[in-house]
């Protein structure tokens, strides 16, 4: 399912996209930058863009917009591979937040946010107002709790995006629906981030190959680089439709949201692994060093594949929810 943007959508996501071009340098991408996170000039300027409003109510001052609205923003935020709990907060959190002692500020970026699955690490809990820990499945046991609490670091891949562990502790519960729905919306932001991220090295591959010769000539005009590269155009643009297509649900509530959401997942993570794979061999000696930028969105895909669920998690959701309504069939 090709979904038609309108040109406000559009036009939106462009202006992030240059947003992001001008603000975000190498120091600020691996969060060594003062201006990275919520210290500096992205998370202010996406901020005067209206990122963080745009699925806070009209009466909260926020645009009142939807998922679909947002999704081809969150594309942008892993195209750029942006460090900071930008997603978290403008699209995980916020919904949840409207209302609550955390809603002043919201919409105009004075309120971050970080959200962890059961069991799982809090990203950029140390510059967080306010943490959410989902609970169960079922969204029963999901608490709301002041930030920057006993926090302790813990190792990931991505160090731009840095993990932490919490002590248990009381917090304000949440009503279980809207546990599930955050966390739908967490795993759809997570898809669409791994499309964009994986758009971002699928260029990046390209025009490398373009300029990298061997033999006298540009290792992409090698019949197998061509069909790596192929093969990796076609994995994301059939994950780029299931993530609008999970957005799409979201935004009206269908039956069929949660399937949805897990059917983009599984196939955008597929899409990474296989960017990933392939920037790397592209590259090749290179692609494996820290001075190469390429390094930023190799790590972040990685960071994104498992989080919010791994692939059998969501197989087994997709299927789940086939099995319990199947599809209709025509007779003759």
């Amino acid at each position: 399912m090709r979904f038609g943007f309108t040109s406000d959508q559009r036009e939106l996501a462009g202006a992030v996209r240059e947003i992001l071009a001008a603000e975000l340098t190498p120091a600020v991408r691996a969060g060594a930058s003062e201006a990275s996170g919520r210290r500096g000039g992205v998370w202010k300027a996406l901020s005067e863009a209206g990122v963080f409003g745009l699925l806070v109510p009209d009466e909260a001052g926020g645009l009142g917009l939807t998922e679909l609205d947002a999704i081809l923003v969150l594309e942008e935020l892993g195209r750029a591979a942006v460090p900071g709990p930008v997603a978290e907060t403008a699209f995980v959190a916020a919904p949840v937040l409207v209302g609550s002692t955390w809603s002043d500020g919201l919409a105009d970026g004075g309120v971050a946010a970080s959200a962890a699955e059961p069991g799982g690490y809090l990203p950029d809990a140390d510059v967080a107002d306010v943490l959410i820990l989902t609970g169960r499945p079922s969204g029963q046991g999901a608490q709301l709790l002041e930030g920057a609490g006993d926090l302790t670091r813990q190792p990931t891949v991505d160090p731009s995006r840095p993990l932490f562990s919490l002590p248990h502790s009381p917090g304000r519960p949440l009503d279980a629906a809207a546990a599930t729905g955050l966390r739908d919306r967490a795993v759809l932001a997570t898809a669409a981030q791994l499309v964009g991220a994986s758009q971002h090295l699928l260029e990046a591959s390209v025009a490398y190959a373009k300029t990298r010769k061997q033999f006298g000539r540009e290792i992409g005009s090698f019949q197998a680089l061509k069909h790596q590269l192929a093969d990796l155009m076609l994995a994301v643009e059939f994950a780029r439709p299931l993530v609008h297509r999970a957005a799409y649900s979201l935004a009206h509530a269908t039956a069929t949201a949660s399937r949805d959401v897990s059917a983009a997942k599984v196939n955008a993570a597929q899409a990474g692994e296989h960017a990933a794979r392939t920037a790397i061999q592209i590259h090749g000696a290179i692609g494996y060093t820290d001075e190469l930028d390429l390094q930023y969105w190799l790590k972040r895909v990685w960071w994104l594949v498992p989080a919010w669920g791994d692939a059998i998690t969501h197989r087994a959701r997709v299927a789940a929810a086939i099995i319990d309504n199947p599809p209709i069939t025509r007779t003759p």
